[in-house]
């Protein structure tokens, strides 16, 4: 077996670097793959699709798969003729790609994976010290919305918070770092589970709704300055032991640290109160695309694949609380305690972008 996985193309587009990789199987060795289906992903699914397993899975269905990434947002502005699908990382775009193309019937939603807040040990037990994070020993913890967000309506420091002289690398406003939200998924999705939470437990839906939370959004991001278009870069400077202690990533990519480095013990996994799950929901434009998406959501090996990369299966709990096993000092094996907050539409979502950015 030969993988073949390069860089073939990189273009700028809308803010945010598309990159494609081309991973597949010499179908010549292999005799099984046989119909090639190009697609463009969010980032966070990069690493998944160009796993040798999954090559080989796919290739043992009689597919190889020629992937693109992109901001899931930033996907409207791609010329998309030619693809077989596109996959990006929840509804709301998936939504918009789908009525761009006239794409009808259910879309297919294979996995799905929570946003989460990757800390240091030390300031995550000064979160949960001033009662915005709740710490169970070396289990998971919790990030207190409300507290979280009355604290960054107030502009607080983290040299206002007691404990925090003891960690030199805790200074500044406290924030979340999070993606462009007017490109990235993950960062739309934090300003829907925080304008849920400051709009009194309801979902923004009207004009009124949108202006009265504006304000606080506006805090959080501009508190960041410059974002990044993909939660892949802000991760890797979190790990690199750079930029905020404090940073939104997908639970995936924590899955993906722990397999490479084994032994995390600085790091410590916050999941919000109030969240919004990323239901990774494909926008298939061809019936090959429309089979291989529904491949990824039933096929037995694909399904064990997916769990292996941190993502959650949908419609069955066990198979990833299974697979948690041994990683308990990090994931929460199921997600109680964890409230998810509807998304608002992909209009008033990209409204309360416009405004966050604005």
């Amino acid at each position: 077996m030969r993988r073949i996985a390069g860089i073939v193309l990189a273009v700028l587009l809308i803010g945010g670097v598309v990159t494609a990789v081309v991973a597949g199987r010499d179908s010549e060795e292999t005799g099984t793959a046989t119909k090639t289906v190009r697609m463009v992903i969010g980032s966070e699914k990069a690493e998944f699709f160009a796993d040798p397993d999954v090559v080989e899975a796919l290739a043992a269905e009689g597919y190889t798969v020629e992937v693109e990434t992109s901001g899931s947002w930033a996907m409207e502005g791609l010329d998309l003729t030619g693809y077989d699908l596109a996959f990006p990382s929840s509804r709301a775009p998936a939504a918009e790609l789908a009525e761009k193309y006239e794409v009808r019937g259910m879309l297919p939603r294979p996995f799905y994976s929570p946003l989460v807040v990757v800390s240091r040990r030390g300031a995550a037990e000064v979160l949960a010290g001033n009662g915005l994070a709740e710490l169970d020993g070396q289990n998971p913890g919790t990030l207190k919305m409300d507290a979280y967000l009355d604290a960054a309506e107030r502009d607080r420091t983290w040299q206002q918070l007691e404990g925090s002289e003891k960690y030199g690398e805790l200074t500044g406003t406290l924030y979340i770092s999070s993606t462009d939200p007017e490109t990235s998924n993950s960062g739309a999705l934090y300003l829907a589970a925080a304008s849920y939470v400051a709009n009194g437990g309801k979902v923004v839906a009207s004009d009124a709704e949108a202006e009265r939370t504006a304000p606080l959004l506006r805090k959080l991001v501009r508190v960041q300055g410059a974002q990044q278009s993909s939660t892949d870069a802000g991760f890797r400077d979190f790990v690199s032991g750079a930029g905020n202690p404090l940073v939104l990533v997908y639970e995936s990519q924590v899955v993906t640290l722990l397999d490479e480095q084994q032994n995390a013990d600085d790091l410590v996994v916050l999941y919000p109160d109030t969240t919004v799950n990323s239901d990774h929901t494909v926008v298939p434009l061809t019936e090959d695309g429309r089979k291989l998406a529904e491949l990824l959501g039933s096929d037995p090996t694909l399904r064990k694949l997916a769990v292996r990369h941190g993502f959650r299966p949908q419609g069955d709990v066990a198979e990833f609380a299974a697979a948690a096993v041994g990683r308990t000092a990090y994931l929460k094996q199921r997600l109680t305690g964890v409230r998810q907050a509807p998304v608002p539409t992909s209009t008033v979502l990209r409204e309360l972008a416009q405004r966050a950015r604005g």
